[in-house]
C-alpha cells in the first residue's frame, strides 16, 4: 500500500518473476521500506546489475603510478587502495606498518575473519566485522558474476562461523567514515579516524585514509610503529 504497488507485483519481484520494474517502482519501494542511501543503491544495483563487457576489466585491478605517489604524499596518514573485494591492492608506508606481519594483509575481509591476530588488533572486531560484511554484500549486489568475488564468500563461509551469521543478516553498508580502535604488541593501543575515497575513474575502487588527532597518545603510538618497522627493515 505504502508503495502503491499491488500485492501480487510485489510478490512476483520478491520471486524474480518481474524483473524490469521502472525506477518509479524503486524508488517508491525504497520509500516504503525506509531504506538508507547505500541500501537504495543496493536495490538499483539488483534491479539494473552492470554487466561487463570486457571481462578483462574486471580482473585488472591495476593503480596507476599517480594514484601511488598519491598515497605516499598522504603521510603521515595511512593510506591503501582497495577495490570492491576489499582486496587490499596499494599501501603507503604508515599502512604497511599497521598491517605487516599478519597472516592475510592482502585483504580486509580474510584479515578480520580468518586472521587469529584479528581480535587483537581491531579493538572493535564486532564493529569492524559488521561494517566489513555489509560493505561486502553491497559490493556483490552489483556484481553477481564475478568468480572472484564468489570464490571469497565460499571461503569465507566455509571457515567463520561469525562471517556466516553476519552474511545472513544481509545488512547493507558502504564503508565511508568513522574511528577504528587499533593494537600492535609493539606500541600497545591506538585510535585512527578513517575516510573513504571514491575514484571518479573507476568507482569500483577506493582510498581508505586514516590518521590519529595530532598530538595525542595515538599519534606517538603511531609514529613508533612506523619508526620501529623502518628499523627492522
Amino acid at each position: 500500500m505504502l508503495a502503491g504497488v499491488s500485492v501480487d507485483y510485489y510478490t512476483r519481484l520478491e520471486q524474480g518473476r518481474e524483473r524490469n520494474p521502472s525506477d518509479q517502482v524503486l524508488s517508491a519501494l525504497a520509500r516504503a521500506l525506509r531504506l538508507d542511501a547505500a541500501a537504495t543503491e543496493h536495490l538499483y544495483a539488483l534491479a539494473r546489475p552492470w554487466v561487463s563487457e570486457n571481462k578483462d576489466a574486471w580482473e585488472a585491478d591495476r593503480i596507476s603510478p599517480h594514484v601511488l605517489r598519491l598515497i605516499e604524499y598522504m603521510e603521515p596518514m595511512s593510506a591503501f587502495v582497495v577495490n570492491r573485494r576489499l582486496d587490499i591492492l596499494a599501501t603507503n608506508r604508515v599502512a604497511r606498518a599497521i598491517f605487516e606481519g599478519f597472516e592475510y594483509n592482502t585483504n580486509l575481509i580474510r584479515l578480520t575473519f580468518l586472521d587469529p591476530a584479528a581480535h587483537e588488533f581491531w579493538r572493535n572486531w564486532e564493529e569492524e566485522a559488521t561494517a566489513n560484511v555489509a560493505h561486502l554484500r553491497a559490493a556483490a549486489g552489483a556484481n553477481h558474476d564475478d568468480p572472484r568475488l564468489r570464490e571469497l564468500i565460499e571461503e569465507l563461509s566455509r571457515g567463520s562461523d561469525a562471517f556466516r551469521q553476519l552474511w545472513a543478516r544481509h545488512d547493507v553498508q558502504v564503508r565511508t567514515s568513522g574511528f577504528v580502535r587499533l593494537y600492535r604488541s609493539e606500541v600497545g593501543q591506538f585510535d585512527v579516524w578513517h575516510e573513504a575515497l571514491r575514484f571518479e575513474s573507476f568507482p569500483d575502487l577506493r582510498i581508505f585514509s586514516a590518521a590519529p588527532e595530532p598530538g595525542s597518545p595515538s599519534e606517538s603510538a603511531l609514529a613508533k610503529l612506523c619508526a620501529a618497522k623502518q628499523t627492522e627493515a
